[in-house]
């Protein structure tokens, strides 16, 4: 393993490492503010809790880049919710990559929306906002073509909480990990029941990075209906 100044190695917690080789494809000319935005979870991110210091070493593949295989599922141009937004994974690294598409950051955490704003506001994201609310909060009252959520909750959960903030024929971008084929069969009957029309397993960016993003879609109804916003 190859030592940095100091005799810290890059696997040690809070070292952040170099953008690896297929970061430039994901990100393109937006490479250089993907590398400010990690650097704001390695600092204040950390300082403040909304980031181990474990996960610093790998967060471009675990965090920014898994979260940059999302960005071609998005509808686009359109609107996107990302709910329980916390550290802004992927709700600010979709608003670098999709600059038609417009980000609500959803977050309920006093200090997890004033992370997000300073985010914003130093990354010059003029599609995205910080929304500090609760989705049953604001469901009903934001219509959007996509909700995007990672580590948020179980997926029949998060579903009824989903619903709520999509338009008819919108779509659910849950991030999940290997059980997700598992989350989906437990949440059938919950899905059906809440109007979700096609609920499907998508493994991205494989070929490029490891491991790959692992994302679960759900399409909403075109009719309004079901129990949307049920916990």
């Amino acid at each position: 393993m190859t030592a940095v100044p100091g005799g810290v190695t890059p696997s040690e917690p809070g070292v952040l490492r170099e953008p690896p080789p297929g970061a430039a494809e994901f990100f393109g000319s937006e490479l250089g503010r993907a590398g400010q935005y990690a650097r704001l979870l390695a600092g204040p991110g950390v300082a403040r809790g909304l980031i181990g210091p474990h996960e610093v070493p790998r967060l471009w593949e675990r965090h920014l880049i898994n979260s940059a295989a999302v960005a071609s599922l998005v509808p686009r141009p359109g609107s996107l919710v990302d709910l329980g937004s916390g550290a802004g994974l992927p709700g600010i690294v979709l608003a670098l990559l999709l600059p038609d598409v417009q980000v609500t950051l959803l977050e309920p955490m006093l200090r997890r929306a004033a992370f997000l704003g300073e985010c914003v506001t130093g990354l010059g994201l003029t599609n995205a906002e910080v929304c500090r609310a609760r989705a049953q909060e604001v469901a009903g009252r934001i219509s959007a073509d996509a909700v995007t959520a990672r580590a948020v909750a179980p997926l029949g959960q998060l579903a009824g909480l989903a619903l709520g903030l999509l338009r008819p024929g919108g779509v659910v971008l849950a991030i999940k990990g290997a059980r997700a084929q598992a989350e989906v069969a437990a949440a059938r009957q919950t899905l059906r029941r809440l109007g979700v029309r096609d609920a499907e397993v998508l493994r991205l960016g494989g070929d490029r990075v490891d491991p790959a993003a692992t994302v679960v879609r759900l399409t909403a109804s075109w009719r309004a209906g079901g129990e949307r916003g049920a916990r």
